[in-house]
């Protein structure tokens, strides 16, 4: 089974009174696929540098994490694009939307380098998310929380082992945030793909297995 080992992983920069208060930082966990996975992280914990490592943007930490019993700090760009064309996918806080580009397009991007889903199912997913209207918009003149929906259907048109989430909600209210928990819930499920959630604090509707405090 495809798995993520973390083996005294730390960041290099982060202070020596918050590592020692983690429940991830410098532990050795594993998180397997399939599984539902919180991490509670406030602000300055590191949460968002603990997404770039597992998705391989940076290499700034000490310890050792293991995709599938390959180490991360190995894998060289070519390899790197291969793993999260098929098996990491991601929500990032910042959502890296194209702003020049309509919120369809944003979206299709992802699907036509990794097709999984056939075209017909954005506009099923957007239906859900209450953004169906917004599909030919550019993605600059849709509100965040809207570019929040398009990211969420962006990630979910790949295939994917594990979904990494980094505060996919924060500006979604509660209505849209359950919403969309269950559009991506359902998705990982048929994917058989593990779920890593990070957000300040817990999402009561996420029915995490293992729930870590950064």
């Amino acid at each position: 089974m495809t798995q993520i080992h973390l083996q005294q992983v730390a960041p290099v920069f982060l202070e020596a009174e918050k590592l020692a208060n983690s429940q991830l930082w410098k532990q050795s966990l594993s998180f397997a696929k399939g599984g539902r996975i919180q991490i509670v992280a406030p602000s300055g914990s590191g949460k968002t540098s603990l997404i770039h490592f597992l998705y391989g943007m940076r290499k700034d930490y000490s310890g050792t994490i293991q995709f599938d019993q390959q180490k991360m700090s190995d894998v060289d760009a070519e390899e790197m694009a291969v793993i999260r064309s098929s098996q990491l996918s991601i929500i990032f806080q910042d959502l890296r939307l194209f702003p020049d580009h309509s919120a369809a397009e944003n979206i299709s991007i992802k699907r036509l380098l990794a097709p999984y889903h056939k075209e017909p199912k954005i506009e099923e997913m957007a239906r859900h998310l209450g953004i169906h209207s917004k599909l030919g918009q550019l993605a600059k003149t849709c509100s965040y929380g809207e570019q929040q929906r398009v990211a969420i259907i962006r990630a979910l048109q790949q295939p994917f082992d594990f979904l990494i989430l980094d505060e996919p909600f924060s500006h979604l209210d509660e209505r849209n945030r359950q919403k969309a928990m269950e559009l991506i819930e359902a998705e990982a499920s048929d994917r058989k793909a593990a779920i890593i959630l990070a957000d300040l604090k817990p999402i009561e509707y996420f029915k995490a297995d293992q729930l870590y405090k950064l």
